[in-house]
């Protein structure tokens, strides 16, 4: 039998796939939206800290793309108030605005979430609170 190949390229992991899962299985409209959103915001925090820590342009820029789309996308107006203050936080780099703004975020959505997309949030909620 054949170890792996030494230039194989190793399998990147998907960070959420409780949450995307959960995104899937929503029924088409609000829900749906707002847990696209969700898994937007969840992104964009996981950016500011390592493995990724992208630099400061990097998410200024990626920030202004969730802003056009969240503009674009019907998100029920208490989702894209909590998504926005995600948006907004993680152009920075302070965590307690990041950590506040993940944990609303999982309140509005909650009604959707299962419990591994809820553990999902709730896990990268509190690398920003450590």
């Amino acid at each position: 039998m054949l170890g792996p190949s030494p230039y194989a390229l190793a399998s990147p992991a998907f960070r959420f796939p409780a949450l995307a899962r959960a995104a899937g299985r929503a029924p088409v409209g609000g829900p749906r939206e707002a847990l696209l959103a969700t898994l937007l915001a969840a992104r964009l925090s996981a950016a500011v800290r390592p493995p990724l820590a992208l630099d400061a342009a990097q998410r200024a820029r990626r920030a202004a793309a969730a802003r056009d789309w969240l503009g674009t996308h019907l998100v029920p107006a208490i989702h894209k108030a909590a998504v926005s203050r995600v948006v907004e936080a993680s152009a920075g780099t302070d965590p307690a605005p990041i950590a506040a703004a993940l944990a609303k975020v999982t309140e509005v959505t909650a009604q959707w979430l299962d419990r591994a997309a809820r553990l999902e949030l709730e896990a990268l909620t509190a690398e920003f609170r450590d």
